[in-house]
């Protein structure tokens, strides 16, 4: 056998069923209301959580309708802020352009969501502080103890830590299995992805 078989699957199958699925459920129900007031969701991330937004800010427009952002898809705009205003503000000035409001929310995909006490992602930290400020819906899939995000936002996945060796493999590979959740869950999905509008047929 090897790692992959021995290690790293039965990983992957402890965390399936140690994540607290109604949670998801209730992020479900909070994303439905924002896209019912027209709001509009910006999903944040850093490193591989980034690729991650970027993913899901498709999958919430083509999938459930809503309308849904990532900065970090934005290379340009991201990359001046950071030269300009520093790190831990790009973010928030993104945010402030767009006019992030009550209406709205951001959802957070990360590893840790953020911890201000040691200056881990502090990107994350200001902006869930900002959208805190604005009144906007805080929400995410994060890993660890779901540091900042978890603590201040309100509804957040916590994808538990079944190994310590894993924990931003499974943290981010888990990010993609709920979210799927998500846009595919029957009070969400307002269209079906390809393939499985193919086998409908």
């Amino acid at each position: 056998m090897g790692f992959l078989d021995d290690v790293f699957r039965p990983a992957v199958g402890r965390t399936a069923e140690a994540i607290d699925w109604s949670v998801a459920e209730r992020i479900v129900n909070a994303l439905a209301e924002v896209r019912a007031r027209g709001g509009r969701v910006f999903i944040l991330g850093l490193g591989g959580s980034a690729g991650n937004a970027g993913h899901m800010t498709n999958d919430l427009r083509k999938l459930a309708g809503i309308e849904a952002y990532a900065p970090t898809d934005n290379v340009s705009e991201l990359t001046a802020r950071i030269n300009d205003d520093g790190w831990g503000q790009a973010f928030v000035g993104w945010l402030k352009v767009s006019r992030l409001g009550p209406d709205d929310a951001v959802f957070v995909l990360s590893v840790g969501g953020g911890d201000a006490d040691r200056g881990v992602s502090p990107e994350l930290v200001h902006a869930v502080d900002h959208a805190r400020h604005v009144g906007a819906t805080v929400m995410g899939i994060v890993g660890r103890d779901g540091g900042h995000t978890a603590r201040l936002g309100d509804h957040v996945v916590v994808i538990p830590t079944v190994d310590r060796g894993l924990i931003t493999p499974l943290s981010e590979a888990f990010q993609a299995v709920v979210w799927h959740g998500l846009v595919t869950h029957p009070d969400l999905a307002s269209a079906t992805a390809h393939w499985e509008s193919l086998e409908a047929r």
